[in-house]
């Protein structure tokens, strides 16, 4: 193997490295600053859960916080990340059809 190609395959090693972090950092300050605002607003998430219909809303509105907020730590720490991408894949695919039903709302639209 030449020196030229060993560095190239280093080098883009690298870039793929810096990517991944990037996305997994991104990817989970999503997560993060949802969660945070859903626990650090108990009261106004547990009455949005509770116009919604949904059960238990201050129970609910605890675990929703919880599933974003421990998710988002996982995903950017590397802990189980394959399990809490999984896990907060189907969350939000859960969320988008009980709670961010409203298309026509613009900033539902947003949102997505």
């Amino acid at each position: 193997m030449s020196i030229n190609s060993s560095v190239a395959g280093n080098g883009a090693a690298s870039n793929s490295s810096t990517t991944i972090l990037l996305g997994r950092i991104l990817l989970s300050v999503i997560f993060l600053l949802s969660g945070f605002g859903k626990l650090t607003a108990i009261s106004g998430t547990a009455g949005y859960f509770g116009a919604l219909g949904l059960p238990v809303p201050t129970v609910t509105a605890v675990l929703v916080g919880l599933i974003e907020l421990l998710g988002g730590l996982a995903i950017l720490v590397g802990f189980q990340t394959r399990v809490a991408a999984w896990v907060l894949a189907i969350f939000t695919i859960a969320t988008g059809l009980v709670a961010h039903t409203g298309w026509a709302d613009q900033m539902q639209m947003i949102q997505f």
